[in-house]
């Protein structure tokens, strides 16, 4: 089965999400944010690029940046904590290095972090995304502290290679095209395009649509107050008709009439799309940040 690209959506500015799960169930993903995961009930299989991992309460896996994973609890009353957050927080310090084993062999007392981390991200506190992104690297510097590492490898898979794609294709959104996509996977545009649609779970022409109006969204709610036909300008929209379409298409207003608490994941949803959501029935959501 081929892994799928999951875009993980925070709320806000925020850029950690803890939750935890029950009886947790989910397909091969994979997403460019990290993935900290503690057993506090029952057990649980935690298959990591490739290598299968049995997790009983009390221990702890970590799941770098652009990893293959997927999990599949043992016992329906297994409760999974787990801490989602952007790399971009680890990225100064980790770099070079990476942990030799995703799994933990160190006590690093997750549960006290995870509260403190949770308590930071509730309520709207001052400062609170920034208090949980510094109780997270100072998390994860006290974990490559304690574990073995590795230098970061340079992996040059064509999976890699994708990940390599959709991070350009996030940074210079506004120009990229179908056949300069193609050109860097080094694919002809026919079998690019069912490539990219088996791997990531929509056509090529939709994700970038998606990473248009998801830039578009955050324009609009910025201070700068721009115009909608300048807001479509720099997302890379050619007519104000079509930025206009695409627009409603993904959130279901109009770029005048968009909610000041608007975000994109929510409607993107609602509206039908082919994104990708690797939770299985029967995995319950039992609590979130």
């Amino acid at each position: 089965m081929l892994a799928k690209h999951e875009v993980w959506k925070y709320s806000g500015n925020e850029r950690v999400w803890v939750g935890k799960y029950r009886n947790s169930h989910n397909l091969p993903h994979w997403h460019y944010d990290c993935e900290l995961l503690f057993v506090e009930s029952g057990s649980i299989d935690v298959f990591c690029e490739k290598q299968r991992h049995t997790l009983t309460a009390g221990q702890a896996l970590f799941v770098d940046s652009g990893q293959v994973h997927y999990m599949r609890a043992q016992t329906p009353d297994t409760v999974l904590a787990v801490t989602i957050f952007d790399y971009n927080i680890i990225k100064p310090f980790a770099a070079k290095f990476c942990l030799a084993s995703p799994r933990l062999e160190g006590d690093y007392n997750l549960p006290a972090v995870y509260a403190r981390v949770k308590r930071e991200l509730e309520g709207g506190k001052f400062l609170g995304d920034i208090a949980a992104s510094v109780e997270i690297a100072r998390l994860m510097i006290e974990i490559m502290r304690g574990e073995d590492l590795i230098p970061r490898p340079e992996i040059g898979t064509t999976v890699q290679s994708l990940k390599n794609l959709l991070g350009e294709i996030n940074e210079k959104f506004e120009f990229y095209t179908f056949d300069e996509a193609a050109s860097y996977m080094g694919m002809s545009p026919a079998y690019f395009s069912r490539f990219f649609h088996n791997l990531v779970g929509m056509t090529f022409s939709q994700y970038l649509n998606y990473v248009r109006i998801e830039n578009a969204v955050k324009l609009i709610h910025s201070s700068e107050r721009l115009q909608i036909t300048e807001v479509a300008i720099r997302c890379g929209f050619s007519t104000i008709r079509n930025f206009n379409r695409t627009f409603k298409e993904l959130t279901g207003y109009q770029p005048k009439r968009l909610p000041a608490d608007f975000t994109l994941d929510e409607k993107f949803s609602a509206v039908g799309s082919e994104s990708f959501d690797p939770t299985q029935p029967g995995c319950e959501l039992i609590e979130s940040s």
